[in-house]
């Protein structure tokens, strides 16, 4: 098959607005993981009855099943049980919470490093549980896990193309849309492929530095 620059042109405007939905896709699921992924870290380390062994339970699970099957039967089998949602959101929940089962390991490395004479300070201070958490713990704990979720991000970036199975209409299902209706596939799948690597390779460099500015120094 001989590359076509005419085609190329052609289609690239139906690529980049399944880019836009992919990077909306892959924002709204990062900031569900972020806030579930906490939630699930502050409570394992917090060893809370019941709660905490629920949780480990739930980061077994979603890191023990593949992506596809959790957005199959969140998309296929809940409907079934009266939880009905679009293709869209069923993506950005599935995949936000997947990826809160891996944040909530970052975030308790994190905390974990938080040097012992920090929790002793704030105990000598009188300071409340919820005061100690959100002005000595949290701060010093996310601050040095930035890189690690910046990592993440983009991880979740390029997994995102597995959601087009439930029919999210992003990158990878535009450019196979475009490809099955032109018996024509080199265009639309290296285009796609540029396009995620341009933006991959744009937030690695984010991320390197934010490595620079935020890693603890060794």
């Amino acid at each position: 098959m001989i590359w076509s620059n005419e085609f190329a042109l052609e289609i690239l405007p139906v690529l980049l607005r399944g880019l836009w939905v992919t990077v909306q896709l892959t924002l709204l699921g990062f900031l569900i993981s972020l806030v579930v992924g906490l939630v699930v870290a502050v409570v394992r380390f917090a060893k809370i009855p019941v709660l905490s062994q629920l949780c480990t339970l739930y980061v077994l699970f979603m890191r023990g099943t593949p992506l596809l099957v959790q957005a199959y039967f969140a998309f296929y089998v809940l409907p079934a049980y009266g939880v009905t949602l679009s293709s869209f959101a069923t993506g950005v929940v599935v995949i936000g919470l997947n990826y809160s089962a891996y944040t909530a390991e970052v975030y308790r490395s994190g905390i974990e490093g938080v040097a012992t004479g920090q929790w002793e300070a704030a105990t000598a201070l009188s300071l409340p549980p919820r005061s100690t958490w959100n002005r000595v713990v949290l701060p010093q704990a996310v601050r040095s896990v930035i890189p690690v979720l910046g990592n993440y991000l983009i991880q979740m970036f390029k997994d995102s193309a597995v959601l087009s199975a439930i029919g999210v209409i992003d990158l990878m299902r535009a450019a196979n849309t475009l490809g099955s209706s032109s018996f024509r596939y080199l265009e639309p799948f290296t285009l796609a492929g540029l396009l995620f690597l341009i933006i991959s390779y744009t937030a690695s460099i984010g991320v390197k530095r934010l490595e620079h500015r935020y890693a603890p120094a060794h």
